[in-house]
């Protein structure tokens, strides 16, 4: 899609690796082996008088959040980073060694530091904040530094605007978890102070990315809510900074002329939206690996963690749990995250054939039986063994990839036998043909998955659907998810905001024809399946998954899902998106939306708005979420020309929780759009946080809903 290292994930992994080299450049060249996603492996780095410097790693909760998606242990180790420990642990001294500080500008972090540095634990400090420290801050952390007296042992004081977690090379959050930045930008109970907080660490984040990615971006925003007071803000702070800094974060871009500051179209696009522009995605049950995964196990970062049965027969022996890395670099993930899952299913299947295929070939050639016992056997030929021991690790890693992956598999495919995935599915992939009665029907029915997937399901049809619900059958509904043992409790809120998201959703089939397409690649696939299914159990019992029931009937499971392979659909983030990189394809539809986003540029003198008050939020003087054309609110509006130009690069961000699908619908749209001899494409998706189904809707939805009830 792009070229080599070009990814916002690189570029993180670069800064970050610039600061573990105590902020002094790092050269690479193209001879370089890639490592960490693009970049190379460094050794430590060395004094003038060739003495490797080794170095001390200390980071907050956040610091940790930032590196470890991103650099591995060996990664830091390469970087002469001996130990790696949290500020708030108790750390024994050192004094012979330099510490890296990497932690977010806080009173209690820089309390912390001075600490350490009275009590003489490292030789210096390498102070790196993850954002800006306001002034205040660093007066106080100089009034600090001056009466311990421990100015001697500062050697470096830097803002590294990092403050942003990159899980795969274009999706990135802010981490903003703790926030519920979806209720506070939605409660009316907000305090304008808070509401202040919330959208100050968005800009600060987005500021960080604009930072990371060496260009500042064309910003567009639909009028309104939050994402118009986070554009504003954000485009007088790119702008004060481009301004009023001589040497500027930007400046070296500007003056090697790749930030594009004279052709806006070179620049990417950074489309700020507000979660209310559809909330269905966040809802949804989604069939792509990613997903599945990110739904249906507990997941932070790039980690997910799976509980299985101690002992499927006696449940009274609790729970075992299993944690598992997902990173870039893991070859079937790459590959597979974005598919959806019969195809992933059928693809651990030839993975596991070309692996046994090769490791055959290479006993065959040495003459043993088993590749695991090449390490104990001398009798073969020395040519052979050395080919063999070269390929060892490779096929060790692979092997070892494909079985977590087999594990993970056989976990999903439990959850969808135990929670009837596969007919929640189907029935969303169809749910605005769902009648009142059908929906009451699914409701009640007891063996049709768990209460909180029956509540999805009807907060999805009731939020797509055109049919009127009168307040007698609202309450036929709720009666029925409260017997369902469903909490009704976001309800009121769901009924509240329906309006709002209805005028704003954009989703579409791609053409008229992909339903019967989708059928029929779903019977070839589905013959494929036959095949395959019952050499699929037995990997699963190769790999060591337990063959219970559901293993033993891999078969029945896959032949379920023949015919719910995803439609080719395009959300509404995606619409809206191809709107504004690429007009000349678009719908009318999607376009007459978009049509009265806001336009900033900050290298513009002209492109620039007021700045709405916090307040205005609730106050009901700005429009919907979403941005509905013809209702004045501050800001500049795009010329013609600016709403047509198109983009090559987008980075799209959702105020208030991001989701896996539209993330991965985003991709699908990007490969797609600059397949063959077009402008290929990149787009980013970033969010104020990565949450589930599950997290959206209890830390969400239910505390705005009580508020209204």
């Amino acid at each position: 899609m792009a070229a080599r290292g070009a990814s916002l994930r690189d570029k993180q992994i670069l800064s970050i690796k610039k600061i573990l080299n105590l902020n002094e450049p790092i050269e690479t060249s193209e001879n370089d082996e890639p490592h960490s996603g693009g970049y190379t492996s460094l050794p430590a780095p060395i004094t003038k008088d060739g003495i490797p410097i080794w170095k001390l790693l200390v980071f907050d909760d956040f610091g940790r959040d930032v590196i470890s998606p991103v650099l591995q242990v060996s990664d830091l180790r390469s970087m002469g980073v001996t130990m790696h420990m949290h500020i708030n642990s108790q750390r024994a001294a050192i004094p012979d060694v330099p510490a890296i500080y990497l932690v977010e500008p806080t009173s209690a972090n820089l309390q912390a530091i001075t600490n350490d540095l009275q009590k003489g634990l490292y030789s210096t400090a390498h102070i790196n904040f993850l954002s800006s420290i306001p002034r205040p801050l660093l007066e106080d952390f100089a009034a600090q530094t001056a009466a311990a007296g421990t100015s001697e042992q500062i050697a470096q004081v830097y803002d590294q605007y990092l403050n942003f977690i990159v899980t795969e090379p274009d999706l990135f959050s802010l981490g903003m978890q703790k926030e519920h930045t979806y209720w506070a930008l939605n409660s009316a109970k907000t305090k304008d102070e808070e509401l202040d907080h919330v959208v100050d660490r968005i800009v600060s984040g987005l500021f960080s990315v604009a930072v990371t990615s060496g260009v500042i971006p064309i910003i567009r925003c639909p009028r309104g809510a939050a994402a118009e007071m986070i554009a504003m803000k954000l485009d007088r702070k790119l702008r004060d900074h481009v301004l009023n800094s001589k040497d500027n974060l930007f400046s070296s871009q500007a003056r090697s002329g790749t930030s594009g500051a004279a052709n806006p179209t070179s620049r990417p696009v950074l489309i700020i939206l507000d979660r209310n522009v559809d909330l269905i995605p966040m809802l949804s049950h989604s069939w792509t690996y990613q997903s599945l995964c990110f739904d249906v196990f507990k997941s932070e970062l790039n980690r997910i963690t799976i509980e299985t049965p101690a002992d499927p027969n006696n449940p009274s022996k609790g729970t075992t749990k299993k944690t598992y890395d997902l990173s870039t670099k893991d070859f079937f993930w790459a590959k597979n995250a974005c598919l959806p899952f019969p195809q992933v299913a059928e693809d651990i299947d030839a993975e596991l054939t070309k692996y046994k295929e090769e490791a055959e070939a290479l006993t065959k050639k040495t003459g043993v039986s088993n590749f695991e016992d090449l390490q104990n056997d001398t009798s073969a030929s020395a040519q052979h063994l050395k080919a063999a021991i070269t390929l060892l690790p490779e096929l060790r890693e692979r092997k070892a990839t494909l079985d977590m992956h087999m594990n993970i598999l056989a976990a999903i495919l439990q959850e969808i036998q135990n929670r009837q995935l596969d007919n929640y599915f189907q029935l969303e992939e169809d749910v605005m043909k769902q009648t009142k009665a059908q929906m009451l029907e699914h409701i009640k029915a007891a063996d049709k998955g768990q209460p909180l997937d029956k509540l999805r399901l009807f907060v999805i049809w009731f939020l797509s659907t055109e049919q009127d619900v009168s307040r007698q059958e609202w309450a036929q509904f709720e009666e029925a998810l409260e017997a369902a043992g469903c909490d009704k409790t976001s309800l009121a809120y769901i009924r509240q905001v329906r309006a709002t998201t209805k005028m704003t959703q954009l989703t579409t089939i791609n053409s008229q024809g992909s339903a019967a397409q989708q059928q029929s690649g779903s019977s070839d696939l589905f013959n494929r399946f036959s095949a395959i299914s019952s050499r699929l159990t037995d990997r699963l019992k190769e790999t060591g998954v337990p063959t219970n029931a559901l293993t033993s009937n891999v078969a029945s499971l896959l032949g379920g899902i023949k015919n719910f392979l995803p439609v080719d659909r395009d959300l509404t983030v995606t619409k809206i998106t191809e709107s504004i990189m690429d007009p000349s394809s678009a719908s009318s539809s999607a376009i007459a939306k978009t049509e009265n986003y806001l336009y900033f540029d900050p290298r513009s003198a002209n492109a620039r708005g007021t700045m709405p008050q916090p307040s205005a939020l609730r106050a009901g003087a700005a429009s919907t979420p979403g941005g509905l054309p013809g209702v004045p609110a501050p800001g500049t509006g795009a010329t013609f020309g600016q709403r047509r130009q198109g983009f090559s690069e987008a980075i799209v961000f959702m105020v208030g929780g991001g989701s896996m699908e539209e993330y991965g619908n985003l991709q699908e749209w990007a490969a797609r759009a600059g397949a063959g001899d077009r402008l290929k494409r990149r787009v980013v998706y970033g969010a104020s946080e990565l949450i589930n189904a599950k997290q959206f809707i209890k830390d969400e939805l239910e505390k705005l809903g009580r508020e209204i009830s």
